[in-house]
Order: C-alpha cells, then structure tokens, then sequence
C-alpha cells in the first residue's frame, strides 16, 4: 500500500483559502486536515472539506468521461463519447450559431466553483474573447455590492489583516454568518473573546456566532442602512468622531450625516425591530474600544439597500478614526496581491463593442429572448445555474430550450448538466497544479496537483486549450502552459513577490503581501485610500457616474411586496452554496425557520411540511418553529438541489431576478416577499 502526503490549498468560494494536508493513498485522496504552512489557517479547516473530500474527488457522482444527451433536455440520458467527437460536436454546434446569428450569440454561463487563478477564469476567457463571446458581468451574484461598496468608499485597497481581530476589545460582525463561511475569523475572534474583547454579531438570524456574542442585533433584512445612521447619530450626540481625522482624510461626511440624523437610535430601533437601549450599548462600546474591527460579511448585501447597507456601515471606522495600531476593518483582502489580469484573461482579444450581459438577468435572456442577437449557444462552467440563479422556474425555461446549444464542463454531474447537449469532465483541485489569492486574507499561495486527473477528465486550462485548437485559434496565448499562466496572473515583478516568480512559490510556503516598508498592508498605517479625492469617500462621484445619481450618498428605500413575509437564504455548513450537495450530507431537505408569532398566526407547528410561495413559485420544506428568526421573517439555507424538494422547485425559485440592490444589480436573495401556508 502507497502511502504519501502532499500539501494543496481549498480552492472553494470561501475567504479563507485554507491549507491543507492531503493524504493519498494506492493513488486516491484518503483523508484531507488543515496544514500549519498558512499561518492565519493554522492547521484548521472546515468540516465539510475534511469530510467530504474523497467522495468530492472519487464519489459516484464524479464525471470521468465526454458524454452526449441523448434524450430530451433536463431528463439527464447520455452516452459516453471519445474527447475528438466531443469536440467536433461543440464546433459544429457553436459555428452553426455563429453562421446564422454572430458570435455574440454565443454566452458563457459560470461563476465561482473554483478560486484559483487558472480554474476561475484564465484559458476560459481567451478562448471566448478570441471566439468573440458576449461577455459576462458576474458580481451581480454575490460580492459586487459590498465591493463596489468598499472601493466607491476606500478605493481598491485592503482594510486590514483578518488576524488583526484576535486583539480586538470590540469586534462587529456585521451580516457575516461566518461560523458557516468565514471559520478562522471565528477562531480569532474567540482568542480576543479570552482576553476580555466584546462581539456584537448583526444579523436578522441568530447564528452560531450570534450565539457565542455579548449582544445580538436582531435586525429587520434591508435596514442595516438604518441602523448604521443611527450608531453615526448617537456617537456624534456623544462627541465621540475623530474631528481632526475627519478633516483630514474623510470626504462628504455633512452630507452623510444630514441623512444619517434622520434617523436617531429611537427611530431606527423602530424600523429595524431593535431595542433602543441596544444600539446605544453599541454607541458606548465603540466609542471605548481600542482597538476596534468591523468584519463585514456578504449577507446585508443581498437586498435592496445591500449597497447603502455597506457604505454607511463602512463609514464607522471613519467618523471614529479608528484605524491602524489594531483597528480597522476586514474587506478587500483580494486587493492585497499586485493581479495582472488583462494579461492572464486577454480582453485585447476580444472584438470590438461586444456586449456584456448581466450573470443575473441570464434566466431571463434564455426564456424570453430578450436580447438581440438571441442566446442560442452557452458554456456553463464553475456554477450550477439551476440551483444557484434567482427565478429559478425562467432559468429553467431557458436551459430547457432545445434551440440552445449548451455544452457543460463540470466535476459532477449537478442538475444543470442535465440540460446540456455536451458534458466534459473537468479535474478537481487535487489534480492539476494552481496559485491561489484569497478575499479575505493577504497570503498567496500556489499547490501541485496531488493525484492525476480521474478517468478522463482534465483541468480547466487544458480543456479550453484543446477547444481553442480545435476552433483553429494558433495565437501563442493559446498554447501557454500553467506555469506560463501563473505568471501572467500575478505581477512578479512587484515587490511583494520578493523576486520570486508566481509559478516558482513553493507549495508549503504561502507568501505574505506586504506593504512597500515590508510590513503587513494596513489603511492608514502604510497604504492609504486609493479613491479618486485620495480620502475617504462618503460622498462618492464614482458611484454616482457608474451606478446613477442616487449612489451619491447612501439611501434608504423601504420594503415592497405583496407577501407579509421576508425571505432570507443563509450558507450552509454541509455546502459551499451548491458545491457538495450531491453528497450524503447535503441530501435531505433544509427546513424553513419561521418565528413563533408567524407560526401561530398560521396554525402551523414545528414538524409539518408547509408551502412556501410567491407568484415565482412554491417550493414545500418541513417547518422548524424558532426564534432564531424574528418576527415577518423566514429563513432556509441557499444550496440545496432540485432534488431535496418534491416538486424540484428550491428556494432560488421565489428570488426575483428583477429586484436589485442598488449598486452592482445586486441580487436581493435576503430581501424576497413570501408567504406560508400548510401544505
């Protein structure tokens, strides 16, 4: 029996990036643990991943061969075809669209199975520049409202080290599930909680972290804007903002409190469904704390206020002056490593005046033909539309359409493979070498594959290489190895990497990005705002020219819908959003929490499979009576598959894809009007 070990990295959509030590053995993955190489991960990682990572890799589920439909569209009936066949299939199919309608009626459909540089999006996008593609605004899924939040705000630039929070005497976890998603902050937060530091969690659901906070601000979805005016408000009343740090380095802050003072700890605590008393506990805290750390999440940016929500809780830190020396606030860490995607992704390939289309209005291009030209060719890859996408039942419609050519690359065979004409199997992350950057930490990191490729699948890179030359595309882009593309990815010649050359960073030795004095990059200790005024923005003329007049300031518009109820969709710990949920520990159907008050006013009871509907859909889940949920609120974790629910309708069926937060099209998947019934 061969045994050996190999260090690898979690390419999962996670802020994390763990390191990880994996165990082969007669050349299969046996056992995944937390490696100590990435100091901030420290030998810790997730369940999931250290559960479920063999059945990932050699499970039933696993795709290992080319395969062609071979019957109706969604029925999943395939055959198993050579690679040559596979690829003259795509030709054909792809240049028939290209001959009768242009190439702009070719579409990719992905997202963010994998995190890596190669994986996510390098060869993918040559190719489809080159084949001149319509192109694809992605953020609109999740994490663009919070970023074009922090970068309209602060500039494309990294807050602080998440470490920073171990020695927090206040930590605000604001809209960030993070004992689900964000596992090490946890850990970290945990050591200041053992030296004396508070946390404040604000989320409308009370979880895990919520539980282990010194106070919980239940909050209404959509009024963290309020909320955050109103901790503004009660901290001047206070004489507790940073005058001096105001006048030197914030723009627009008149302007943000003129509004932000309508809006009193009384009038707020109204509206947000807060006690009065607890907002002024948070007034006190922050003012004392010293350090103070604000860890935002992505939760308070998926609703109609998601950007407002952002921005005025961003300010905070600001109107205290509450920076550097161990104060600071956990965002933009994607902005700590010198990025040179142009020259991995090639934009310059691609023709001139190709439209882009927005990843969240895809459902409704397919369905109703709503473009011109029509979509009639699609590469879906690192993303699972059907289970993912709001209005779920449009997307539907459209993948189902024999008219469209849909070729799918995927790991697994996920429900929206079902609806391909052409499936390709693609490597998982132990099987082809890869360099990692992080959204939530300043370290990059590179891994080696640890396994071959299963059966006959292969990495992202080479699939979209042997699609391109089969296409006929020689330009010498297309024939760069992965080593060649981890170093178009990253600057090697910017000091951070130390002289080293990306592809050259040893798989144990993860590399810090430091600040030009060799530190760890810090805001307002040794990087400073890169925003147009080079101050802080409160006022932000670049938010207002990309997303309109009313992203001048931040704004508060209130709820609209027929339904009484507020639907939340929160990460589960069993999944990565969909990834992982074709095994064992994602299979049964997640239930709806629904508070006590709701549940009473309806007859229902904690055990019973309710309906739970819009005019988009219905989906049927067993009922949890809880008041981890507050009143005119539900909740059901996102994730789950078609087949957890018994009419394949998940809770992605009652998100509209016509509401939008308001910056970056933001989808409003916690901010969704539903009503309940028994079903």
């Amino acid at each position: 029996m061969a045994i050996s070990e190999h260090a690898s990295v979690c390419t999962f959509d996670c802020p994390d990036a763990c390191s990880l030590s994996v165990t082969v053995r007669d050349g299969r993955v046996a056992k995944v643990r937390g490696s100590h190489a990435l100091p901030y991960t420290d030998g810790v990682i997730c369940n999931k991943v250290a559960r479920d990572m063999p059945a990932f890799v050699h499970g039933p589920q696993r795709l290992r061969h080319p395969l062609l439909r071979v019957g109706p569209k969604g029925a999943g009936k395939f055959e198993q075809i050579s690679w040559d066949d596979a690829l003259d299939a795509i030709h054909a199919g792809v240049m028939q669209v290209i001959d009768r309608f242009g190439p702009q009626a070719v579409a990719p459909l992905n997202y963010a199975g994998p995190h890596g540089f190669l994986a996510g999006d390098s060869m993918s996008l040559r190719f489809l520049h080159k084949l001149g593609a319509s192109q694809l605004y992605r953020r609109s899924m999740c994490g663009g409202v919070r970023a074009e939040a922090w970068v309209g705000t602060y500039g494309a630039v990294p807050g602080c080290p998440p470490e920073f929070a171990a020695h927090a005497q206040l930590n605000l976890v604001w809209g960030n599930n993070a004992t689900a998603t964000n596992v090490h902050l946890v850990r970290v937060i945990a050591h200041a909680r053992r030296n004396g530091g508070k946390l404040v969690v604000v989320d409308p659901l009370h979880t895990r972290i919520a539980a282990q906070a010194d106070l919980h601000l239940q909050l209404r979805p959509g009024t963290d804007v309020l909320l955050a005016w109103a901790l503004a408000t009660e901290l001047e009343k206070a004489g507790s903002f940073d005058r001096a740090f105001i006048a030197a380095h914030v723009l627009g802050c008149e302007e943000f409190m003129s509004r932000a003072r309508e809006w009193p700890a009384a009038r707020a605590a109204a509206e947000c469904g807060l006690r009065v008393e607890d907002i002024l506990t948070v007034v006190d805290w922050m003012a004392a704390a010293d350090p103070f750390i604000l860890a935002p999440g992505n939760g308070f940016e998926r609703g109609r206020n998601g950007g407002s929500g952002a921005r005025a809780a961003f300010a905070l830190p600001a109107l205290l002056g509450k920076f550097a020396r161990g104060s600071g606030v956990i965002m933009g860490g994607g902005n700590s490593f010198p990025k040179t995607l142009a020259k991995l992704q090639r934009p310059d390939l691609l023709p001139p005046r190709t439209r882009t289309l927005n990843l969240s209005e895809m459902g409704r291009h397919l369905a109703d033909d709503d473009v011109d030209p029509p979509i009639r060719a699609l590469f879906i890859y690192n993303h699972n539309p059907i289970v993912v996408h709001p209005d779920q039942n449009r997307m539907r419609r459209g993948l189902l359409r024999e008219d469209v050519f849909t070729v799918g690359i995927e790991i697994a065979m996920t429900e929206s493979m079902d609806f391909c004409d052409i499936v390709l199997p693609a490597a998982t992350h132990f099987e082809y070498d890869e360099l990692y950057p992080s959204y939530g930490h300043h370290w990059l990191q590179r891994a080696e594959a640890v396994i071959p490729p299963i059966g006959e699948s292969l990495p992202n890179t080479e699939i979209f290489r042997r699609l391109a030359a089969r296409f006929g595309f020689d330009d010498p882009c297309f024939k760069a190895t992965d080593a060649e593309l981890m170093d178009d990815a990253v600057d090697g010649s910017d000091p951070r990497l130390g002289g080293m050359r990306p592809s050259q960073i040893p798989g144990d030795q993860p590399l810090r990005m430091n600040a030009p004095d060799g530190r760890e990059m810090v805001l307002f200790d040794n990087i400073f705002p890169a925003t147009p005024s080079e101050k802080i923005e409160l006022r932000s003329e670049s938010l207002a020219e990309k997303w309109g007049a009313s992203a001048l300031l931040p704004t508060w518009r209130p709820r609209e819908g027929a339904q009484p109820l507020m639907l939340i969709s929160p990460a589960s710990d069993r999944r990565i959003t969909s990834t992982l949920g074709d095994l064992s520990a994602s299979t049964a159907t997640p239930p709806l929490l629904m508070n006590p008050m709701d549940a009473a006013s309806r007859g229902l009871m904690s055990g019973v499979e309710i309906q739970v509907w819009n005019a988009l859909g219905k989906v049927f889940l067993p009922l949890e009576v809880t008041d981890a949920v507050p009143p005119g609120v539900v909740s059901s974790e996102k994730g789950a598959w078609l087949r957890t629910s018994r009419n394949g309708q998940t809770i992605s069926a009652l998100v509209s894809s016509e509401a939008r937060a308001d910056l970056a099209w933001g989808a409003c998947y916690n901010d969704t009007a539903v009503e309940v019934s028994a079903a």
